[in-house]
């Protein structure tokens, strides 16, 4: 399997240099006759009827950029992650602080290269693996395969999002993450999970059909809010509407979800489980964040396919496709950025125009499943004969 070197993005105020609580502490000196403004009242972004509101201004001045104070360790955590990862800051400032926010980077940090300080306020936009960010909109908007919230008094009610306390959680997630690209080679013998990655029109469900004629491989149901297209089995996906979907997305029912052409794909290991624990293999065409994400909770358990077509030939199957021109535009768009997904999978499975062809080809790296083990009363009862 080949090696993986992470790409991490990370905020800056709050993250790497203190923000609020150095406002705080310049607003709280400019009144000395009032009560001080604690760290614990700042619940989110945005003023509250108080001098606090004076902070909002501060953010805006060159020199309260240039002055800012790091986080305790910020240097050593920065250091160490450079160990692990290609380090990206992603950081909004307004247009009078920018040299001074780069300035203070480069000095601060010399393991990251100038070329990876980003200004701007389209964090959403960054497809890092891993991106730390004391914002929540900045973590559930992220397109990051690991969004990750860096808990603050301002944050604190947000629940459901991966959160870290510390610079030493965010490493040691950091290196789990990796690891699930490091690891052995998976093992499928025992049962697992094939996660068929790959851009549209690489044939990935009609792959995932080929395994499904032999009984060793079982496809779980996944949940979408797509409608049934004609011809469709009722059984290709369990079809529901957006609200069960969101709801049940909410309770945690889903270990991953992605939207596809406006609609939610949604996978449950209450499907997945159940098959790997008979010994078999659960097939699923997934997205690399889904992907990731199974690999992580199954590891050597898990393999990831991409599904290397040639991409004259998925262009030409997403022109033919019966969507809308808006639909083809984005899955054109995004081929550049779905082929480099090959460089996180365990297996670059190569496809031609026969999926059954293709099948056959994984099954064989695959390899055949374990032998089931003799019972002990069948290998006592063999010595006595």
């Amino acid at each position: 399997m080949r090696k993986y070197r992470l790409r991490v993005g990370l905020d800056v105020d709050d993250t790497v240099y203190e923000c609020n609580s150095y406002a705080l502490s310049i607003i709280n000196a400019a009144h000395p006759d009032e009560e001080p403004v604690s760290i614990n009242e700042i619940t989110g972004w945005g003023h509250y009827g108080r001098h606090a509101d004076e902070r909002m201004a501060l953010y805006g001045k060159p020199e309260f950029v240039r002055d800012q104070p790091l986080l305790p360790g910020a240097q050593k955590f920065v250091h160490e992650l450079s160990r692990l990862a290609d380090i990206f800051f992603i950081t909004a400032v307004p247009p009078a602080c920018m040299t001074a926010r780069a300035e203070r980077l480069r000095r601060d940090f010399p393991e990251v290269p100038p070329e990876n300080i980003i200004i701007g306020t389209r964090k959403d936009v960054m497809a890092v693996d891993i991106l730390l960010d004391d914002a929540a909109h900045n973590i559930s908007n992220s397109r990051a395969a690991y969004p990750v919230l860096f808990r603050k008094p301002w944050n604190t009610d947000m629940s459901g999002l991966l959160a870290v306390n510390s610079y030493d959680d965010f490493l040691h997630l950091c290196k789990m993450v990796r690891s699930s690209f490091t690891e052995r080679a998976p093992d499928l013998s025992h049962g697992g999970v094939v996660c068929l990655v790959g851009p549209s029109g690489s044939l990935k469900n009609d792959i995932a059909h080929e395994l499904m004629k032999k009984a060793r491989f079982e496809k779980p149901l996944t949940s979408t809010t797509r409608p049934r297209r004609d011809g469709e089995s009722p059984h290709a996906y369990r079809f529901i509407d957006e609200a069960q979907f969101l709801c049940e997305k909410d309770a945690g029912r889903f270990i991953e979800t992605t939207v596809y052409s406006k609609y939610y794909f949604g996978t449950s290991d209450d499907e997945i489980a159940p098959i790997v624990e008979r010994g078999h293999l659960a097939v699923i065409p997934i997205d690399i964040c889904g992907a990731l994400t199974v690999k992580n909770l199954y590891r050597s358990r898990a393999m990831l396919v991409f599904t290397n077509r040639q991409k004259s030939a998925v262009l030409l199957d997403i022109i033919c496709r019966e969507t809308s021109p808006e639909d083809k535009m984005r899955r054109i768009m995004s081929l550049d950025f779905e082929y480099r997904n090959a460089e996180v999978c365990d297996v670059e499975l190569p496809v031609g125009d026969n999926a059954a062809e293709a099948a056959a080809a994984l099954e064989r790296i695959i390899g055949p499943a374990a032998k089931p083990k003799r019972s002990y009363a069948k290998q006592k009862g063999k010595r006595k004969q």
